[in-house]
């Protein structure tokens, strides 16, 4: 029998830093990799980790840490959390030990919803990223981040980003302004053979997601970037591929529905006929065939559809009782599903169909959201001054319904007042998301030899 690899009998490592609520960390626990490191700035987002680490990230226990050079755990030890700027780190004892550096770095910058000053914001982390990847040398970095960054006042930067990853050891000096370094990568780039195999070099993808099209029940459309450690022979072009052909889609979603007793009705048995008229009703006559699957729902989500894993429904909100702030999860032991009042409907701020996958979730840090967090209920009343004589009730989500449109398991715990864990919540990645990703990466070194 011809022995395998050591590194083959040993589970796949990671370190994450930005980690938030633990969205990512938990699809990259989910995909086989043990973290060897955690690193977030937030204090109620390291309580949260802290509270949910043995039950949703793999280690037992989470120990907050204050070493700014930390060294790996042994194997079955809990992993650190740097509570602290990540800038303030020196990771170098890391260097070749670190399969998969996963984060999202701050987004705020490039989002839509804030200042967008891009690289001139402080608060932009790219730089913390691109230290760390020169000082622990991964084989391999994913990093999510909003689709803002697409966006044509950015797409020079953006481009300028993707070079710094590809070229990380080419560090720029304080005086030397960003486009003049990005000249001097894109002039090193354009000398490289498509071969290249150099070590202090990294292969990387760009690809445009919408979670929805990756099993999410929610929309979101962001940006995910891979690299890949030239040396490691990884077929990029291959995984570019797979990481971009659909898996889910609306057409699906829409086929399931279309006829009466379609597989989306049979799964949801007890909708009223109003309901399931009014939904049927907006389906197109003509809808594309494909091979995926369906997108799922918030529907789903609430009825514990919105995995591959069946949870149990979660129990419906009595809106008489919203101001008593009753948590109404405790008959199937869950917390967090606690009804909120004084939600509304107006120009620009419209709800959530439960038919259709969520909004996006978003942290509610810019002022008034659209209508993100309400969600339109299948209960209605007389109303002779719309059309069609009725109204349908609406409420807010529950934090709990929330956490499920992110795939977040139900022994996830928010640390602080409500608005603090849908801050978390929104700006986590999906953990399915994430999954998929962290295990084509791992699929990849897997087929390269790694």
């Amino acid at each position: 029998m011809v022995d395998q690899p050591k590194e083959a009998s040993q589970p796949r490592t990671s370190v994450e830093l930005f980690a938030g609520g633990g969205g990512l960390a938990m699809a990259v626990h989910q995909a086989g990799f043990r973290p060897l490191l955690f690193n977030e700035f937030n204090n109620r987002a390291c309580e949260t980790l802290v509270a949910s680490a043995k039950k949703t990230l793999g280690v037992d226990g989470l120990e907050r840490s204050l070493e700014t050079k930390p060294s790996p755990p042994e194997e079955g030890k809990p992993a650190p959390l740097y509570p602290g700027d990540v800038r303030d780190l020196d990771l170098s004892a890391l260097q070749g030990k670190v399969d998969i550096l996963a984060g999202g770095p701050p987004c705020q910058p490039f989002s839509a919803g804030g200042i967008a000053k891009g690289d001139e914001d402080k608060r932009n982390m790219f730089p913390a990223v691109f230290k760390a990847v020169r000082e622990m040398r991964p084989k391999a970095v994913i990093c999510e981040n909003v689709r803002g960054l697409l966006r044509p006042s950015f797409a020079e930067y953006f481009q300028y980003i993707q070079n710094e990853l590809r070229l990380p050891f080419e560090k720029r000096n304080d005086e030397v302004s960003w486009q003049e370094h990005n000249s001097h990568l894109t002039s090193i780039l354009g000398k490289l053979a498509d071969e290249d195999g150099n070590p202090d070099h990294y292969k990387v993808v760009m690809v445009p997601v919408n979670a929805a099209n990756y099993g999410v029940p929610q929309v979101r459309n962001r940006v995910v970037l891979v690299a890949f450690r030239s040396d490691l022979g990884v077929d990029v072009d291959a995984f570019e591929k797979d990481v971009k052909t659909e898996r889910f889609s609306e057409a699906a979603l829409l086929r399931s529905m279309r006829d009466e007793d379609g597989s989306y009705w049979q799964r949801h048995a007890s909708v009223p006929d109003h309901v399931r008229e009014k939904v049927r009703a907006r389906i197109p006559k003509v809808i594309r065939e494909d091979d995926c699957r369906p997108w799922r729902t918030l529907r789903d989500a609430i009825q514990g559809y919105g995995t591959d894993v069946k949870l149990p429904a979660l129990p419906a909100v009595d809106l008489a009782r919203l101001d008593e702030k009753f948590d109404f999860g405790k008959e199937i032991d869950v917390v967090d599903h606690i009804g909120w009042p004084g939600a509304r409907i107006y120009k620009g701020h419209t709800p959530n169909d439960l038919d259709r996958p969520a909004k996006t979730v978003k942290a509610g840090v810019h002022g008034v959201p659209g209508g993100e967090s309400v969600m339109l209920l299948d209960e209605r009343v007389r109303d002779t001054s719309v059309e069609g004589g009725w109204t349908y009730l609406h409420r807010y989500m529950t934090v709990r319904e929330t956490a499920r449109v992110m795939n977040f398991p139900d022994e996830w715990l928010g640390s602080g007042p409500r608005g603090e864990q849908m801050r978390q919540l929104g700006n986590a990645v999906p953990v399915l998301l994430g999954e998929f990703f962290a295990k084509a990466v791992a699929d990849a070194l897997a087929a390269a030899g790694h």
